[in-house]
């Protein structure tokens, strides 16, 4: 930084003062503050120590730290620079850091070093400017985040200071000194935080001053901004909770004790405070959690429920909190449940207000561990039955037992209401206690029962014996607890008549959370079962569901008409059904389900993202349908009608990304089918096809898109639509495979069957073709066979992204890499940044975002706008590490992190990059650690076209 640059006098920031404020209220001393204010730069600072004389050699080792405190010199520089030429500015830099080594050496204090280091690690965390930075335009951005990063350093110097003053015992201070170190800690992590957002923003203030070239970069990386710090402005204080609290709870004073030990806000920690609360379904876990949180609101400003019994409704769950925290600027920006988690995840590392977030029902480890914040500092509590979940993410653990027979009684007296002064009745509700083995679900629900019937305590257990035989009858083989439950629920359920037995057969085979009544409505009107048309009449479907509501079978939503039962009572309901029946009604929710979702095996349909919302909404369910089949073995009577429901749940999943469970359906659906000739059959090998593809599993797609295609001839011939669509997939998987002149070949099959067809898909054969084209090293050729698409006849950007059509993007991603290889590189950057932002708003934070991250963070380093490539790149992996089909990107992004870091100077970061780059390239290509350390290497961990 010039001299001249230095004694620029700008206007003073009022923010200045903000910064100054909170320095001497840190510091707590005027003296001291007085005293720092006399040194003014780096220079003053040694030539103070060198005039200290001989013998003070603690101090005098200051200037071994010289070079590395130029880029602390920079730094404050910079500051003066830009917000006023004010003496205190750089003194409260230089100043405390005298005064720091002054009190630290005092009584030959060995802590010294220590602080040496520290001054040391933290200058090393400081942004980094060039020379001629004090041409860099100032905006509002840039001021805070260099304001930030100023007013965190002076006043850890501050906190520093009174430490020393406040331990003036060479005893004492070693005492407290870890503690000390801790807070140095939390400074270092928001200090390199800070100064990665202000050299983002000092690269996006240098575009700013060519705006016609990086509008759309700078338009990207504000969208960015936006999503990091939640584009609406999170609200103040928000509790989450959308169960509803028992007001019946007793007891569990101890494990709410350990609860509050384990998770206690007000006790400062390092790292994330976790516990768990397992044991068997229906103990009462949820209820626990629910009782915490109610108990505990006063001390969490946000307190976040998550239904986490599977990702698609753990998803889901992530989608309602950012929309409810308003941590998004659209709506678009939450339509994907990996974007919304990405979102909440990143808004508890950056909150520092208290929070709790409950997982409910977490008995999917793998899942958990993609949606744990773990480097949050809040508190988490989560339910499971899973002890293993338990102890591999939880700090601490509770075994969450039945209550014992006294808790039980008084619980069962409390809730029918008797005199619990008589001794008959003490007597039988202690037996009854017993026979219900402590149970509070079990508990509850007959305390109810016997309310509500006006019973004797004495003729309940009668009653119940004779219940337990229908279901010993039944030779179920359950166990004690299996047993009593469904004793419990029998004497419900079998007092239920009409409507209201079809109601809740249907509905033991939903979602259990989510139940919403315009599916039932609308799936009853084309189920084509005569049972069910009661729903489509509005009092007839009321009556049915109050007789439910009646008897505690089912809860309902007012909010926003949305019923709900325990897994437990679906779990007695399916169990007392006959084989036959089972089956019945399993087919009936089936053809309720498949309303929402379209049809993809009859015809070359293409992308249906207008039916997204419909499929949404039944996607939990199809998902519950399936785990149900498994646990209790059913059979369904229409399996064709089953495997087609799964196909098209697995294309809806498949077009969103979600390609993990995309497959376990498609699998499930290609061995239900019974028909292995069929269309629909053909439909699911060309899909597991196309999921291997997306995977970079090269070899099994090519063969599945035989398969598909060989299956399509058969039933068609070989001049259908559908069979150019095999053709087509055939040309993509030898593309990727580089045998390009069998992809070629391939191509003009499919183009010269669209072309005779006359059908509209034509121009996904175009396109394909000129990826295959750029491929081949032939750029011009690419963009004439694109220009042939009908639906980019115009060829502007905004010819590819106004239908809407996720599909649409993959042709601009393709037109910007065509630009590229032509040497046009800033329209290849430009076309990369809309891709980019179109991806992120219609498909979140998938792969496909992924792969546009590392195009446009490519070609900003290549124009050396490092700062904002890290930052590309980061999001890059933050994304990557939420998907288990990540792993390629996420090795790539490392890839090139190692070599910006490396290039920024900063070796640690480029060095841990490096290891993890190579650590997960051997995952997942094994023999491959020795392989070079080079960007061709690591782009065969990625398909090269992702459409």
């Amino acid at each position: 930084m010039s001299e001249e640059g230095r004694k620029t006098n700008r206007p003073k920031s009022p923010l200045w003062d903000q910064a100054l404020e909170r320095f001497r209220a840190d510091l707590a001393e005027n003296d001291d503050y007085l005293d720092v204010i006399e040194v003014g730069s780096l220079e003053d600072l040694l030539n103070g120590i060198k005039l200290a004389g001989p013998g003070r050699t603690t101090l005098t080792s200051l200037n071994r730290l010289g070079p590395r405190l130029k880029f602390v010199d920079d730094f404050s520089a910079i500051i003066a620079l830009y917000f006023g030429a004010d003496a205190r500015l750089t003194a409260l830099v230089w100043g405390s850091i005298r005064l720091m080594l002054k009190l630290a050496s005092s009584s030959g204090d060995t802590l010294v070093q220590d602080v040496l280091d520290m001054l040391e690690d933290l200058s090393l965390t400081l942004p980094r400017f060039r020379a001629y930075e004090e041409t860099l335009p100032m905006d509002r951005g840039l001021e805070s985040a260099l304001l930030e990063v100023y007013t965190e350093v002076i006043c850890f110097y501050a906190r520093a200071i009174h430490f020393f003053r406040t331990h003036p015992h060479t005893m004492l201070r070693k005492g407290a000194w870890e503690e000390f170190r801790t807070d140095f800690g939390r400074t270092v992590r928001r200090i390199k935080r800070l100064s990665s957002a202000v050299e983002a923003e000092a690269d996006i203030a240098r575009m700013k001053t060519d705006q016609t070239k990086y509008k759309e970069v700078i338009d990207l990386m504000d969208d960015l901004r936006i999503h990091k710090t939640g584009g609406g402005g999170s609200v103040a204080k928000y509790h989450y909770i959308p169960l509803e609290l028992n007001p019946r709870f007793c007891g569990r004073k101890q494990t709410l004790g350990n609860i509050h030990e384990a998770l206690d806000p007000e006790k400062a920690a390092d790292s994330l405070k976790a516990i768990a609360l397992y044991g068997m379904g229906g103990v009462g876990k949820t209820q626990l959690a629910l009782q915490y949180a109610n108990q505990n609101r006063h001390k969490y400003q946000y307190i976040l429920w998550l239904s986490a019994d599977g990702p698609i409704n753990l998803g889901q769950s992530f989608q309602e909190i950012a929309k409810r925290l308003k941590l998004a600027a659209t709506e678009e920006e939450l339509v994907d449940a990996a974007s919304a988690t990405l979102i909440v995840k990143e808004w508890l590392v950056e909150n520092s207000s208290p929070w709790l977030v409950i997982f409910d029902n977490a008995d999917n480890l793998e899942t958990l561990k993609l949606a744990w914040p773990g480097n949050a500092h809040g508190s988490v509590l989560f339910t499971t039955r899973d002890f293993n979940a338990a102890h591999a993410l939880a700090t601490s653990g509770c075994h969450v037992q039945p209550f014992d027979i006294d808790t039980g009684t008084q619980l069962l007296l409390d809730l029918t209401g008797v005199d619990s002064n008589l001794a008959s009745n003490r007597s039988s509700a202690k037996e009854i206690a017993q026979t219900l083995g402590g149970l509070p679900l079990a508990l509850n629900q007959i305390g109810g029962f016997i309310a509500q019937r006006k019973m004797p305590l004495q003729d309940f257990l009668p009653l119940y014996a004779r219940n337990a035989a229908k279901i010993d009858s039944r030779k179920t083989g359950l166990n004690d607890y299996d047993h009593t439950l469904s004793t419990v629920w029998e004497m419900s359920l079998s007092r239920l008549s009409g409507d209201s037995v079809e109601l809740i057969h249907l509905m033991a085979f939903l979602d259990p959370d989510s139940i919403y009544e315009e599916i039932l409505i609308e799936g009853s009107k084309v189920s084509g079962h005569m049972e069910v048309n009661f729903m489509q009449d509005e009092m007839d479907f009321g009556d049915a569901q109050e007789a439910l509501l009646q008897a505690a079978l089912v809860d309902k939503s007012s909010e926003n008409a949305m019923l709900s039962m325990h897994r437990l009572i679906q779990a007695a309901v399916i169990r007392r059904l006959t084989r036959e029946s089972q089956a019945k009604y399993f087919d009936i929710a089936v053809s309720f389900l498949s309303w929402g979702f379209p049809d993809t095996w009859s015809a070359d349909i293409g992308h249906q993202h207008q039916a997204w919302i419909k499929c949404e909404k039944c996607l939990p369910h199809v998902h519950h349908l399936v785990k149900q089949a498994e646990r209790f073995q059913i059979g369904p009577l229409n399996k064709q009608g089953y495997g087609e429901l799964l196909l098209r749940c697995s294309w809806y999943l498949y077009e969103r990304e979600t390609y993990d469970i995309a497959q376990d359906l498609v699998n499930a659906a290609l061995d239900i089918f019974p028909d292995k000739t069929s269309l629909a059959f053909a439909s699911a090998v060309d899909l597991s096809g196309l999921i291997d593809l997306d995977m970079n599993d090269l070899q099994n797609a090519l063969a599945r898109f035989n398969e598909a295609l060989e299956l399509r001839t058969n039933c068609l011939g070989a001049d259908d639509p559908l069979v150019a669509s095999s053709l087509n997939n055939v040309a993509l998987a030898y593309t990727e495979m580089l045998e390009l002149d069998k992809a070629y070949e391939a191509h003009l099959k499919a183009i010269d069957i669209r072309l005779r067809s006359q059908i509209n898909r034509i121009g996904n054969s175009y396109s394909n073709l000129s990826s295959l084209q750029l491929r081949m090293g032939k750029p011009d050729e690419a963009e004439k066979t694109l220009k042939k698409c009908p639906s980019l006849a115009d060829f502007t950007d905004e010819t590819f992204l106004q239908t809407g059509n996720p599909r649409f993007s993959g042709d601009m991603v393709l037109l910007s890499r065509i630009r590229r290889q032509q040497g046009r590189h800033q329209d290849a950057l430009r076309l990369a940044s809309k891709a980019l932002a179109f991806r992120q708003k219609m498909l979140g934070n998938r792969l496909k975002t992924c792969d546009s991250l590392y195009d446009v963070a490519t070609m900003l380093h290549e124009q050396q706008k490092l700062a904002s490539a890290v930052e590309l790149l980061k999001q890059l992996v933050a994304i990557s590490e939420t998907l288990k089909e990540g792993e390629g990107q996420l090795a790539r992004a490392n890839y090139k992190l190692a070599v910006l870091y490396a290039e920024k100077g900063q070796d640690a970061e480029s060095k841990e990059c490096r290891f993890r780059a190579v650590e997960l390239r051997e995952k997942l290509r094994a023999g491959s650690k020795e392989a070079p350390f080079d960007e061709g290497e690591f782009n065969k961990l990625c398909l090269w076209m992702l459409w």
